[in-house]
C-alpha cells in the first residue's frame, strides 16, 4: 500500500482534535488549522468522508459511572458530536470547500439525516461528508460508527487521527521502555494482543472484512494528507505479516 493514493477514505477524528491547550471545548484556531489538512485531501480529488467524535464536550461513559442512566448518557454525547461537526462544517466551508453535515440521528434544521447512496453521492460530487451523531444507537463507540461507515460507504481505509498517540506500539510506551512502534501489523494480532487500537468490537468488523486502517497522530495535521495518499506514516493495521520500524 505504500505510495498508493486512496480514491475515498474515511477520517475518523477525536473530539479531543478539536479542543487545543483547552481543557475542554473547541478552539476556532484548532478547527480552522484542521480543516486546512482536510482541504489539502479534497483538493487531491479524493473521496472524503469524517467521523467525529465528541469527548471534548461530554462523555457518556463517564456520565453513566457517575450514576446517569447510559443511554441518555449516550445520546447527550451523540448531540455533542453534532456540535464538532457543524464546527467544522463551517471551518471548511470558510476554506471553500463545499460541504454536508449527515447525522444518524435527524436534525432537519441543522443537518442531512445520514443515508447510504445520498452520502455517496456527496462524496462523488466532491463535497466532504462529515458523519455526526455515531450510528444513532447508545452503547455504540464513534470508532464503531467510522468502522461501520467505511464499510457502508466503500472506503479503501479507514484513517485513525489519535491524539498524541503516533502508532500502535507492542505494549504501553508510557510504561514500557522497551515498547516497539509497529510499520505493519495485522488485524488479528491486534485483537490477540489487546493493543487499544480501537474499540474491540469495531476493530473485529474491519478484520472481518478486510479493510486497512492507518493509525497516525492528529497533532501532526500534515500526516492526514500523507496518510490520504499511501505515504508512509503512523501503523498500518492490514491482513499479512507483522514489521517493527
Amino acid at each position: 500500500m505504500a505510495n498508493q493514493r486512496f480514491h475515498r477514505v474515511l477520517l475518523k477524528l477525536s473530539g479531543e482534535a478539536m479542543v487545543g491547550e483547552s481543557a475542554y471545548g473547541i478552539d476556532p484556531s484548532v478547527v480552522d488549522r484542521l480543516a486546512l489538512h482536510i482541504k489539502r485531501v479534497a483538493d487531491h480529488r479524493i473521496e472524503t468522508a469524517i467521523v467525529i467524535g465528541g469527548g471534548n464536550i461530554w462523555r457518556g461513559l463517564s456520565a453513566s459511572s457517575q450514576g446517569m442512566d447510559r443511554a441518555t448518557a449516550d445520546y447527550m454525547g451523540m448531540v455533542a458530536t453534532v456540535l464538532n461537526g457543524l464546527a467544522l462544517q463551517d471551518a471548511l466551508e470558510k476554506q471553500d470547500v463545499e460541504t454536508r453535515v449527515m447525522t444518524a440521528i435527524e436534525m432537519h434544521e441543522v443537518a442531512e439525516p445520514y443515508i447510504r447512496r445520498r452520502a455517496i453521492r456527496h462524496m462523488e460530487k466532491g463535497r466532504v461528508v462529515i458523519l455526526a451523531a455515531g450510528t444513532g444507537n447508545p452503547y455504540f463507540t464513534t470508532d464503531t460508527a467510522a468502522a461501520l461507515r467505511s464499510l457502508e460507504l466503500d472506503a479503501d481505509v479507514l484513517l485513525m487521527a489519535k491524539n498524541r498517540v503516533d502508532g500502535v506500539y507492542s505494549s504501553d510506551p508510557n510504561s514500557d521502555p522497551s515498547a516497539r512502534r509497529y510499520r505493519r501489523i495485522s488485524h488479528q494480532e491486534a485483537v490477540e494482543r489487546d493493543l487499544k487500537v480501537m474499540d474491540m468490537s469495531a476493530l473485529a468488523l474491519l478484520r472481518d472484512n478486510g479493510l486497512p486502517i492507518v493509525v497516525f497522530d492528529i497533532s501532526d495535521q500534515s500526516a492526514i494528507e500523507a496518510a490520504a495518499l499511501g505515504e508512509p506514516v503512523g501503523t498500518l493495521i492490514t491482513p499479512g505479516s507483522s514489521e517493527f520500524f
